[in-house]
This record gives C-alpha cells, sequence and structure tokens, in this order.
C-alpha cells in the first residue's frame, strides 16, 4: 500500500501537482495575485493544461477567480485558521477514536511503516520541514479513511482538507516542530494499534491543539502573516 505507482500523468496533472505543490510549500503565498502568462514563465507551463490546472485549483479552493484579472491564492485571517483548527481539533480526535476501533491489523501496519518514511523526510530536511504528499501519503489522511465514518471522511477530506494542507507545511518550519509532530504521530499510531479508542482520541486533539497554539504564537509574533 506504500509503494503505490501512480497511473501515468497527463500536462494537466503535471501542471496541477506542480502548482498544488507551490501553494502548499508557499511558493504561491496566500492572497497572492497570479495570472496565466506569469505562471507559464515562472513553471515552465503551457497554456492548455494551465488552464485545466487553474479550474481544478479553484474547484478545491485553493484558487479564487476574479474577474478580467487573473487568479488570486485563497488565503483566510488569523482568526478564520484558529476556528479551523478547533473544528480539525475535534473531528480528528473522532476519527482517531474510530481509527482505533475499525483500521484492520495491515492498516495499521501500513500506517506505522508510512511514519517510518516520514522519518526520513523529516531527517533530509535535517530537521526543518514536514512535507506530507496527499493521499495515502499523509497521515492526517490515512487516519480520516481508516475511521471507516463516511460523513466524517467526507468532510475532513473535502475543502477543509485542501485549506489545511496550504498551512501545515509552512507551520511545520518552526524549530523542534518537525519531530516533535512526527513523535505525535507515532504516539497516536501506537494507541490505534493498541485499540485504545479513548487515548488515541485525546493524542489527537492534543496533537491539533499543539499545533494551534504554535499559530497563536506565530500570529502574535509576526511571523505568519494571515
Amino acid at each position: 500500500m506504500l509503494d503505490i505507482v501512480p497511473p501515468t500523468q497527463t500536462r494537466a496533472d503535471e501542471a496541477f501537482d506542480c502548482l498544488q505543490t507551490a501553494i502548499v510549500k508557499g511558493d504561491l503565498v496566500p492572497g497572492e495575485k497570479i495570472g496565466e502568462v506569469e505562471l507559464c514563465e515562472r513553471f515552465n507551463l503551457t497554456r492548455g493544461p494551465l488552464r485545466e490546472a487553474l479550474g481544478r485549483l479553484e474547484s478545491r479552493g485553493l484558487l479564487i477567480r476574479r474577474p478580467h484579472a487573473g487568479f488570486k491564492v485563497m488565503s483566510m485571517s488569523g482568526e478564520e485558521l484558529l476556528e479551523l483548527y478547533r473544528i480539525r481539533e475535534a473531528m480528528e480526535g473522532l476519527a482517531a477514536r474510530q481509527a482505533a476501533e475499525r483500521m484492520t491489523d495491515d492498516e495499521i501496519a501500513d500506517l506505522q511503516a508510512l511514519l517510518d518514511r516520514h522519518e526520513k523526510i523529516v531527517d533530509e530536511a535535517q530537521g526543518q520541514a514536514y512535507y506530507q504528499h496527499e493521499g495515502d501519503y499523509d497521515f492526517h489522511h490515512r487516519i480520516a479513511t481508516g475511521s471507516r465514518n463516511r460523513k466524517l471522511s467526507q468532510m475532513l477530506l473535502g475543502d477543509l482538507y485542501y485549506m489545511v494542507r496550504m498551512y501545515r507545511y509552512r507551520l511545520s518550519t518552526s524549530a523542534g516542530r518537525p519531530h516533535r509532530a512526527l513523535g505525535e504521530h507515532r504516539r497516536i499510531a501506537d494507541a490505534i494499534a493498541h485499540r485504545d479508542g479513548e487515548l488515541a482520541q485525546f493524542l489527537m486533539q492534543r496533537h491539533i491543539n499543539a499545533a494551534r497554539l504554535n499559530i497563536e504564537r506565530k500570529i502574535q509574533e509576526g511571523v505568519l502573516k494571515v
């Protein structure tokens, strides 16, 4: 499950992946105004695939179309971001509890193996960042799907998921935060492996609360502009 071979990508898929990664990593910052010509030159893209990619990013809520003026990268206020994390704390805590009850042994083994791969990613970044690709490569995505709660998964993995990804990477670059976050992920996975739903829920909520407090500090220090 960890060595998923992606299907052959079209040029539009490549353009989409390129721009989405640029948004998540902050190369295209929240609120930034962008046009097709600039994007083609900056990312070496062609018009047709670019336009399809822009439409897909708009549908995910990552871009906002401005009439006759190109696009703007989605942004939110500090209070909106904090509220988003409060929502995540409650919903992902429930997902972790249900994942402990419903994930198969093989899925749990895959989850723990995924974290081994994440540790290598953090080490390669010299502990300065913790970037997770979306879908099955993302710890939080695995927990949501592992909950076997269709309505909860739909809410967590819809627009909310992509908005959160915009800020999760930027917030993971705090000194020491990548290793702490990975350790928190491992403790959640261990609770799930022991089928302790109550502990898994508590640890997930504490994990996301720690991230929210990190956001508050960054906003107060003027490091995070939202």
